[in-house]
């Protein structure tokens, strides 16, 4: 697989992609090592964790460079994610000494409960935060005395490549942390099919993510899910309208909308619309696109032209259209749409395309937001709590927030409602998802 830096097309590595007779390989190796590396201390497991922390610690800058030439991230955000993968390890580390049972009392003896480790689980990470995504499903299941097998997306392989050397360098034994690139049909295939696999951990298209759901339930195999989003951006009229304007563009921008999360539905109360919209319109002519690597750069190209293609597909007649470089790289322009006839209102883009609607009351504004069969994140702008608190238990979202947009902390739960996903990732919830619950009976006669 030619490795193809998306802002400039050129070949930057060449990768071998596994099989599934590599696969298989990979899986015997994981079930050897798991007999050993769930029999580690709780106290040694956390030490290498912490020590795989600090070597991404170390090679932070190699890896926000990996990431801006592989998936064409900004600089910024290249080197927040390179942070993100090192607090989660962190985080994570602090799980094997609390990963608690119960004494839960009982006639006749004690009853106690043991969280188990599943075994060797599978995580089929995409391409568009590659290494974050990684290491949300790879730091909770080593923490639990899993060993992993990751199949990176083919486009992007190269931080989750590197990612596993640091995990050899920080001592972990050989076997317990895998990365085989491969394609999705053959790698990820196998992965999900293989009897010895306890869990997959997908991040993905809806569409796919059915798929593994459907092979997974022949095995009554154990899944995490977190598939897409089509999330409303909801603003009131007595909310703060220069800050909700002046935040919304990157809600839906940001990593040039390749975000399962992007609020790419604004609706806004009819009697503020027009104002709203001519500020949004203003805060996105400023938005610059370009070379991933200047500071000043707000949205990077799409992952590939057979993307950009895809995103292009959804645009017909814009309200507005930005700027973007001309020459080789795979750029788009952030776009705002007013319609609600077309398709980009209702699919998910997975591009720097928002639809900006207008609705009539609180109601309303629910009934539309939910309109969707996704159920990932959202927010909501008001000055008014008792307002901020109705819509938040009314909004079917697994991620809200309130007069901000910000749903993804590494110390809280993660994930969606309806077809946007099943499961949690991140915060205390995770842990369970990569265990079961033993329950031992002890009779005391």
């Amino acid at each position: 697989m030619k490795i193809v830096n998306p802002a400039t097309e050129e070949v930057v590595a060449d990768v071998e992609l596994a099989d599934a007779a590599e696969v298989d390989r990979a899986v015997e190796r994981a079930r050897a090592a798991y007999a050993t590396w769930r029999e580690v201390s709780p106290g040694d497991r956390a030490r290498l964790l912490r020590a795989f922390a600090r070597q991404v610690e170390e090679h932070a800058e190699e890896l926000a460079q990996l990431e801006i030439a592989n998936a064409g991230h900004t600089v910024g955000n290249a080197r927040w994610e390179a942070g993100n993968v090192r607090d989660v390890l962190h985080f994570y580390a602090g799980a094997p000494e609390r990963n608690h049972g119960k004494q839960i009392p009982v006639p006749g003896g004690i009853d106690l409960t043991f969280q188990e480790p599943l075994g060797v689980v599978g995580v089929i990470v995409p391409w568009n935060f590659p290494m974050v995504i990684m290491m949300w499903g790879v730091a909770p299941a080593l923490a639990a005395g899993n060993t992993v097998i990751v199949k990176p997306a083919e486009w992007t392989p190269l931080t989750a490549l590197r990612l596993a050397e640091l995990a050899l360098a920080a001592g972990l034994p050989e076997g317990v942390l895998q990365v085989l690139p491969g394609a999705g049909e053959v790698a990820g295939a196998r992965l999900v099919d293989h009897p010895a696999i306890a869990k997959i951990v997908f991040t993905g298209s809806t569409e796919v993510g059915k798929q593994i759901a459907a092979k997974a339930a022949g095995q009554v195999k154990r899944v995490t899910l977190e598939l897409g989003g089509k999330s409303a951006n909801i603003v009131f009229a007595d909310a703060d309208l220069a800050k909700a304007a002046a935040s919304a563009p990157m809600a839906v921008f940001d990593n040039s909308g390749q975000d399962c999360c992007a609020r790419s539905r604004i609706l806004v109360e009819r009697s503020v619309y027009p104002e709203f919209l001519e500020r949004l319109t203003r805060a996105v002519q400023e938005l610059k696109v370009g070379d991933p690597r200047d500071p000043d750069t707000a949205l990077g190209p799409l992952i590939s032209a057979e993307h950009r293609e895809r995103v292009a597909s959804f645009v017909s007649e814009p309200h507005f259209q930005g700027d973007c470089p001309a020459g080789p790289g795979f750029w788009f322009p952030a776009t705002v749409l007013t319609g609600t006839e077309d398709r980009a209102y209702r699919e998910e883009v997975f591009g720097p395309v928002v639809s900006v609607v207008p609705f009539d009351g609180e109601a309303a504004a629910i009934t539309i937001a939910n309109d969707t069969p996704y159920g990932l994140s959202g927010s909501i702008w008001t000055r008014d709590v008792g307002r901020a608190l109705r819509v938040a238990r009314a909004v079917e979202a697994g991620n809200l927030s309130v007069n901000s947009h910000s749903s993804v902390r590494y110390w809280t739960p993660f994930g969606g409602f309806k077809q946007s996903g099943l499961g949690r990732e991140l915060g205390p919830d995770a842990l369970a998802a990569f265990t079961e619950t033993k329950n031992v009976f002890i009779a005391s006669e």
